[in-house]
Parts: structure tokens; sequence; C-alpha cells
């Protein structure tokens, strides 16, 4: 299965219309969160997405609510939420939002640690585990070399073992992977990210 990934839209127009565009050649997209910015213009930061045909998994970043998300998402988009779905073969697992709380006050949708783990005791076990923040200690280092990823994420990764974790949320390490396990992680940024995987 092929299947094209991304983060951190931020209501880019560029970015989106690439996605769109190499969508064409996908099974599955998978959205790991932040498809617009501080809570506005959701519904038009979708909209940049609506061209995409294939069916599309979404988890909520800290931009966006998932009551929000779903609100907005067009047609054939699962949002995940502490929820697992099951897509050609393929369990999936979604869990949105910043981990931990992140310092961008009111408008940001957050998560503390305990909230997290709580939310995702609800996965026994998958395929790809959907993310918008990092595991603690992979690919979440910021410009100023902390290390601000999530352990109830990481906890969860070295329990479960998917075979791959898509997130994004720290925009500093787009692009960086690593391992935890037998778990490949990858903070993907808004750019497409393809994969492939087979049931």
């Amino acid at each position: 299965m092929r299947i094209l990934a991304f983060s951190d839209l931020h209501h880019s127009r560029a970015q989106a219309e690439a996605l769109v565009e190499a969508a064409r050649d996908a099974d599955l997209v998978i959205g790991a969160g932040d498809f617009c910015n501080a809570r506005r213009n959701l519904a038009e930061a979708m909209n940049l997405l609506s061209g995409i045909a294939v069916p599309m998994i979404a988890v909520p970043g800290n931009a966006e609510s998932a009551d929000e998300l779903r609100d907005a998402a067009h047609a054939g988009t699962t949002v995940l939420h502490g929820q697992g779905t099951e897509f050609g073969g393929l369990r999936i697992f979604g869990l949105g939002y910043g981990v931990p709380v992140t310092p961008f006050g009111a408008w940001s949708c957050d998560l503390d640690e305990a909230e997290a783990g709580a939310m995702l005791a609800n996965c026994e076990a998958a395929d790809i585990l959907v993310v918008h923040s990092p595991p603690k200690g992979v690919a979440d280092v910021t410009s100023q070399g902390a290390s601000v990823g999530s352990t109830a994420i990481r906890d969860a990764v070295a329990r479960i073992q998917p075979r791959l974790v898509l997130c994004g949320h720290i925009h500093d390490s787009w692009g960086q992977e690593g391992r935890i396990g037998d778990s490949r992680v990858v903070n993907l940024g808004p750019v497409p990210t393809w994969f492939e995987v087979r049931p």
C-alpha cells in the first residue's frame, strides 16, 4: 500500500497543492495535525485539500480541536483522536494535540502526559501510530536543542511496537527520524512523504 503522509500544513496553499497533486498516486493519505493556525480558518485550510480523492486519516494538531477537525474535514476523511481504525488490513491508531502541554496559551489544544497516556491505553495493537507530537527523544529537538517530545507517546510506542510512527509538531525536526525498538518514527513536515506498507 502506498501511503502519502504529512503534518503541519498550517494553511499553506502551495504545500496543499503539492500534496493534492502527489495524492493521485496514493492509496491512503495521512495528515498528522496542524492544518490551520491557532484555531483560525480551519475550514479554508481543509478546503485546500479537498482535491484529494483517496481516503484520508487525520489527527488534530494543537492548532485545531478534534471536533473542529471533524466538522471541517471533507468526505472520505476519518479523524482519529484516541481511537483506531482499519484500512486495507492495516490497524491504525491516532492521537492528536500537543503533548506535553505547550507554552502557546489558551488557543492551543494540548494534553498533559497523564491524559495522553490514558487515551493511548485504548490502543492494544497497531501497525501505524499517527500522533501529532513526537515521542520523547526522537525527532523532537527544537532549534534551542531542547528535547520536547512526549514520554507517554514514547511509552506507548515501546509497548505497542507499531511498524511506523508518524508525527509532526516540532518544526525544527521536520524530516528527521529514528527508532524505538522495532518502530520507525518519522517527523513528517508539510511535504509529501511516501511509505510502502504491506498489511
